[in-house]
């Protein structure tokens, strides 16, 4: 299914390979495995069906997983804290699954394959949910844990069984598909064209206002169903969800231009690994344009720098006289170093996400029942649920996306050149910087909360607990946009799910952080004559409030330790080096940054 061409005469340059080919680099091809057409395939139209499915799919996702607290806490009979961890895990499992389905997709698959069949295993996991919720057998005994807590049965046994599967099929399904939405529209643009290389950092924008539609409607109507037609029904309306998001993936087959997947991803990388311990004991030649594989290839300024230098190593070939090929485990290309140097490089940048989805798990499980133990009152006949809280951002964010995309980026290129207006890296570094407000407020608010309630038996209006959610949500259009966008134009050529699928990893360590600090936290704080902050299934007895300032406190430190490591990248720059090519008449000529398709890039596109 591989199709690849030459770098001939007129040809824009060679790009970087897996390992197995160096002169060689992948095309795109259209559903039958032939060579897409530029004029047919690929462009805004055909990423709008990605869009889709992206729309969709979060629409029924994250109806299942805000308001999954509730279910498990009323239905299932589950603890506060026990629910919130079981909430934080599903999530974290559903982002750490994320990497197996960017590795299957670049390495067997491919992305449209790879989302068509886990799309349908997320399905079957929503029809599963639905049929547990809707029939009693599969549930314990109805009873209200406010008032009965401590006769509630607790869910075991088959009955546990039977929702665990059908919320890990959905991890499955969502963790898999989630990276190669991203990638697979992301592909739909040729960036070695200038106007296509703006319509991608438009593409991505775009990507989140169809994100932050799908999640504005499951807070408000899915959430609204499952308050007042029961769970049942809003796990069957997530299953037709998906199913329209499926169907909108499927309309779009014949325009897709799709990357065929180029064999395992993670034997070249393993190969460098190996072949520098092999030769460690070896001198590195004095000039890099010696090193195996840089004949036709020169990547001048990455593999010469002193970052990751030991890795140089599984590049020299040994000279012993004798014309015995080495083997791919003892001697690698200069590409695949390259390709090494890169993941090495994003790995710090990544860490500091994790603080910021500790945050986000946050927003889904103390802010949710934050709200429960407020006034939820809107008018006489109408209450908010107060998983809906969350879709306050979204609200907002639908409107400043659009005008984001269409006036801040032309304004700000005007000044900085880059095709996205402010590199990737400021933008994530302005989103952890509001984050730590959002930490600082929802302190605030659930003082102020918890002392009308404690003190002057008061219930305050869940209006109150709005701000943190507003600022986070403004937190979240720069952060993640910026880290999704930042590591899908780091990849290496067919690694372009997988690096996108890191994304979604630190979600995963986000969340799963998130659990080991709420039990961390318990086990400090907890005393002869105290319970621990968070031990209580009663807000009005923990103090949530000095949780959030640890959070917020905890964000701060890690906002100043990604300047750090963004001025560690800026220094190194993987992606900025410049490879030298050769035309057909061996006139030299210069790439423009390191594209994960080809080496050539717009300048624009390097953070």
């Amino acid at each position: 299914m591989e199709t690849r061409r030459q770098t001939n005469k007129g040809e824009e340059g060679m790009g970087v390979s897996t390992g197995h080919e160096d002169t060689a680099t992948a095309t795109t091809v259209d559903w039958r495995g032939r060579p897409s057409n530029p004029e047919k395939h690929g462009g805004m139209r055909a990423a709008s069906f990605v869009l889709g499915l992206q729309a969709f799919e979060i629409m029924g996702i994250a109806a299942v997983g805000n308001n999954l607290i509730t279910y498990v806490i009323n239905e299932m009979h589950f603890p506060l804290s026990t629910s919130a961890n079981i909430v934080t895990n599903f999530i974290g499992t559903v982002f750490l699954l994320a990497l197996l389905g960017g590795c299957i997709s670049d390495s067997y698959l491919g992305s449209f394959w790879t989302m068509l069949i886990f799309g349908f295993v997320e399905l079957s996991g929503f029809i599963l949910l639905s049929v547990q919720a809707h029939l009693p057998q599969l549930k314990p005994p109805q009873c209200n844990m406010v008032s009965d807590g401590e006769r509630c049965v607790e869910a075991k046994g088959f009955k546990a069984f039977i929702f665990y599967l059908a919320l890990y099929l959905v991890a499955l399904g969502s963790g898999c598909v989630k990276p190669n939405m991203v990638a697979h529209g992301a592909d739909q643009f040729n960036r070695d064209s200038p106007k296509q290389s703006k319509s991608l950092s438009s593409y991505f924008n775009a990507a989140y206002f169809a994100f932050s539609i799908g999640e504005l409607i499951a807070l408000t109507v899915l959430v609204w169903v499952q308050t007042h037609s029961g769970m049942d029904v809003g796990f069957g309306v997530s299953a037709a969800a998906m199913a329209m998001g499926l169907i909108s993936l499927v309309s779009g087959t014949l325009l897709y231009r799709n990357k065929p997947p180029q064999g395992s991803i993670l034997t070249p990388i393993a190969q460098v690994f190996v072949a520098a311990i092999l030769k460690r004991k070896q001198r590195c030649p004095p000039s890099p344009h010696m090193l195996h594989g840089s004949q036709n290839n020169v990547l001048v300024g990455s593999v010469a720098t002193s970052k990751f230098k030991f890795l140089d190593k599984a590049c020299i070939k040994i000279q012993d006289g004798n014309n015995v090929k080495e083997s791919p485990w003892r001697l690698c290309t200069v590409a695949q170093v390259q390709q090494v140097k890169i993941l090495l490089s994003v790995i710090p940048i990544f860490a500091c996400t994790i603080v910021f989805n500790t945050i986000l798990a946050q927003m889904q499980t103390f802010s949710v029942q934050q709200g429960s133990s407020m006034n939820t009152q809107l008018t006489k006949n109408f209450h908010i649920p107060p998983a809906s809280l969350q879709a306050i951002p979204y609200i907002i964010l639908i409107f400043l996306v659009p005008l984001y995309d269409a006036f801040f980026v032309p304004f700000a290129r005007r000044f900085t050149g880059n095709v996205s207006g402010i590199s990737p890296l400021q933008r994530i570094g302005f989103g952890l910087f509001v984050a730590t407000f959002s930490m600082v407020a929802a302190a605030i608010m659930e003082d102020k909360r918890r002392n009308a309630a404690v003190n002057e038996k008061k219930v305050l209006s869940i209006f109150w607990i709005t701000p943190q959610f507003l600022i986070f949500g403004l937190s979240e259009m720069f952060t993640a946009v910026g880290l999704i966008e930042f590591f899908y134009k780091q990849s290496s050529t067919g690694m372009q799910a997988f690096l996108t699928a890191i994304t979604y990893f630190s979600y995963s360590f986000g969340f799963y952080f998130s659990s080991v600090l709420v039990s961390l936290v318990n086990k400090i704080t907890s005393s002869s004559s105290s319970d621990g902050w968070l031990k209580d299934d009663d807000l009005n007895k923990d103090r949530l409030d000095l949780f959030y300032w640890l959070l917020a406190v905890l964000s701060f430190i890690n906002f100043l330790n990604y300047l750090f490591w963004a001025g560690w990248w800026y220094s190194y720059k993987p992606s900025s080096s410049v490879p030298l090519q050769s035309d057909a008449h061996g006139e030299e000529f210069m790439g423009q940054g390191f594209n994960s398709s080809k080496i050539v890039a717009d300048v624009n596109s390097i953070p």
